[in-house]
C-alpha cells in the first residue's frame, strides 16, 4: 500500500515531487494526486494518530473502496485442460474472457488469472510418504536417455535403450541395455531381472508402454497376453501406473535420474565395440551405485536388500520363462496353418476358424477358444515345410498316407515276383519315391478289378517289352486281354515240354 503519511510529511517539509517519489517507492503522479488531495480537503501537518494509511486512503480516495466483483474461472478445468497437448494459459484465459463477456461478467486480467492459477496449483501439490512393505513391489521402466556402442565394422554409434528396474522397498536397483524396446526384449528384462535379485516381489508395476500392456482405461486394464504369461510364470501380479501419473512409480522414475547420472553420464565417454561389452561396464557401475551409502539414512541399497528385502522374495520356479508370443492364424481347407513360411496340421475339423498360436524357441502351440488342439516341434530351416500329423486328417486322407514303400514291395513281392520288379521299377522311376505312390496305389486298383493272378501275368508280358514298365503298360496289357494270350501259349509249350521227349512202344520194340 502507498504509504500517504510518509508522502504527506515530506509535502509540508517543502521537498520535491521526484524526490518524495524516490523516497517513498511510488510514481510523481500518485504523489502529485495526494498533494492536490492535501490542498482540497485543507489538511494540516501534523495529523492525528488514528489516521494510518488505511484512513487516509479512504480520505483521499474514498473511489477506491468500490471494489469489482471478479468472477474467477473454474481451476479445477483449468488445470485438467492444461494436460492436454497444445493447451497454455493464454488460450484458456481467452476463453475465460469471452465466457464473462457473454455472462456478462467482470474477469481477471491475465496477470491474475496466472497468480490464482499458481496459488491453486500450489495447494494441489501436496504430497504424502507411502511406506513401502519389503518384498511387496518391483517398478520398471525404459530410462529416457540411451547408451550406444561403436560398430567396430562400420564405426557408428548402435543406440541401447536401457531398462531400470527398482524394489520400491529397498531401492536396489537392476540396469541392462537392449537394441530395441521390443517385447522380445521387455521378457528377458525381466527374466535377468528376476535372476539378479534372486527372487520375485508380489507386484510388478509398469508404465503403460504397448509391449506390456494393450489397453487401458479408468475401470479396466489389459495385460499383453505374453507379459501375462510371465507374470503367472513366476507367481506376481501386473498393476500398472496411471495415465499420466508418474507417483505412482516414483522409485524408478528416481532411479531412471540416478542411472542416468552416475551410469550412464559416467560411461559416456568410454569406447566399448559390443552390447556384451556394454553391459558388462553397465554391470559393474550398478555394482558401484548399489553399494554406495544413502546421504540421509544409514546404510546402502544392497544392504538394506540384504538385511530387510531379500528373504520376503518369492523364490524362483525350477526353469526361467520361455518367451513366447502369439499369433491368430486360419485354418486353410488342407487343415494346415502357416507361421512364419512354415505349415503345422490342426484337426480337420477347425477348417476356416480362426486360432490362436502359441509361439515359443522350440515348440508350436495351438489354441482354439483358450483350448489346445494341436502342438508341434517348431520346424527349422528352408520354408515351405509341413508337420502333420496322421490323427488330424480325414479317413480318406489318412489310408493313402498309410502306405509306404516297403508295404507296397511287400504287397507285389505277396502276388508274384513280376509283380514286385514292376513296383520296384515305378519307385525307382521318381526322385522322390512318394511320387510314385499314386502309380502303386492304382496298380493295386488292377489286382481288385481284373484278379491276382492276372496282374502278374501282365506284369510278365510288359517286362518282356521294357526293363521298367509303368501303371499304364500294365494296364493296356489287362485291358486288351494280352496277358491272356501269354497264358495259353505258356500253357501249350508247358505241356509239350513235359512229354516231348517221351518214347513210343516201338522204341522199345513193342509190337504194334
Amino acid at each position: 500500500m502507498t504509504n500517504y503519511r510518509e508522502i504527506i510529511r515530506l509535502y509540508f517539509q517543502e521537498v520535491s515531487q521526484r524526490s518524495i517519489a524516490a523516497s517513498c517507492g511510488c510514481s510523481r503522479n500518485t504523489v502529485a494526486k495526494i498533494q492536490t488531495r492535501v490542498e482540497e480537503l485543507q489538511l494540516q501537518w501534523p495529523l492525528n494518530d488514528n489516521l494510518n494509511n488505511e484512513a487516509l486512503q479512504k480520505l483521499l480516495f474514498p473511489e477506491k473502496e468500490t471494489k469489482k466483483i471478479y468472477t474467477h474461472p473454474d481451476y479445477e478445468y483449468i488445470h485438467k485442460e492444461m494436460a492436454k497437448c497444445g493447451v497454455n494459459l493464454t488460450l484458456l484465459w481467452q476463453e475465460y474472457c469471452d465466457k464473462c463477456r457473454q455472462s456478462k461478467e467482470t474477469h481477471l486480467m491475465y496477470s491474475q488469472f496466472c497468480w490464482y492459477y499458481q496459488v491453486f496449483t500450489q495447494k494441489n501439490k501436496a504430497t504424502m510418504h507411502v511406506h513401502r512393505k519389503p518384498g511387496e513391489r518391483t517398478e520398471v521402466d525404459w530410462a529416457g536417455q540411451k547408451a550406444f556402442y561403436i560398430d567396430p565394422c562400420t564405426g557408428e554409434k548402435i543406440e541401447a535403450s536401457v531398462f531400470v528396474g527398482v524394489l520400491s522397498s529397498s531401492k536396489y536397483a537392476y540396469v541392462e541395455a537392449f537394441l530395441s524396446q521390443n517385447l522380445e526384449s521387455w521378457i528377458a528384462a525381466h527374466v535377468n531381472m528376476f535372476r539378479y535379485f534372486g527372487g520375485t516381489t508380489r507386484i510388478i508395476t509398469p508404465d503403460n508402454l504397448k509391449t506390456g500392456v494393450e489397453k487401458v482405461s479408468w475401470h479396466t486394464t489389459e495385460i499383453n497376453r505374453t507379459y501375462l504369461e510371465l507374470a503367472e510364470h513366476y507367481g506376481v501380479a501386473v498393476l500398472p501406473a496411471r495415465v499420466r501419473k508418474p507417483k505412482d512409480k516414483p522409485n524408478v522414475e528416481n532411479a531412471v535420474s540416478v542411472v542416468s547420472t552416475w551410469i550412464l553420464a559416467s560411461i559416456r565417454n568410454q569406447k566399448t565395440f559390443s552390447l556384451y561389452e556394454l553391459n558388462g561396464i553397465i554391470k559393474e557401475k550398478l555394482k558401484i551405485l548399489n553399494e554406495k551409502p544413502f546421504q540421509k539414512i544409514p546404510g546402502s541399497r544392497k544392504s538394506v536388500f540384504e538385511n530387510e528385502e531379500k528373504i520376503y522374495l518369492n523364490t524362483l520356479p525350477p526353469n526361467p520363462y520361455e518367451l513366447a508370443t502369439w499369433k491368430i492364424a486360419t485354418v486353410q481347407l488342407n487343415y494346415h496353418i502357416s507361421v512364419d513360411h512354415m505349415f503345422y496340421s490342426v484337426p480337420y475339423e477347425y477348417i476356416k476358424r480362426k486360432v490362436d498360436v502359441r509361439l515359443t524357441r522350440k515348440i508350436i502351440e495351438i489354441f482354439f477358444n483358450n483350448h489346445r488342439i494341436a502342438s508341434h516341434v517348431r520346424l527349422v530351416g528352408p520354408p515351405g515345410q509341413y508337420s502333420t500329423v496322421v490323427e488330424h486328417m480325414p479317413e480318406k486322407h489318412q489310408k493313402s498316407v498309410a502306405w509306404t514303400t516297403e508295404r507296397f514291395i511287400r504287397w507285389a513281392e505277396g502276388i508274384g515276383t513280376h509283380t514286385a520288379i514292376v513296383i520296384k521299377a515305378i519307385l525307382s522311376s521318381h526322385k522322390i519315391e512318394q511320387q510314385g505312390y499314386r502309380s502303386c496305389l492304382a496298380m493295386l486298383k488292377l489286382a481288385d478289378k481284373y484278379s491276382v493272378s492276372r496282374l502278374e501275368a501282365a506284369c510278365c508280358k510288359a517286362l518282356s517289352y521294357t526293363p521298367r514298365p509303368g501303371y499304364k503298360n500294365v494296364k493296356t496289357i489287362l485291358s486288351t486281354n494280352q496277358d491272356k494270350v501269354i497264358s495259353e501259349n505258356t500253357t501249350v509249350e508247358t505241356k509239350s515240354s513235359i512229354h516231348g521227349f517221351t518214347r513210343g512202344a516201338e522204341y522199345y520194340g513193342r509190337k504194334s
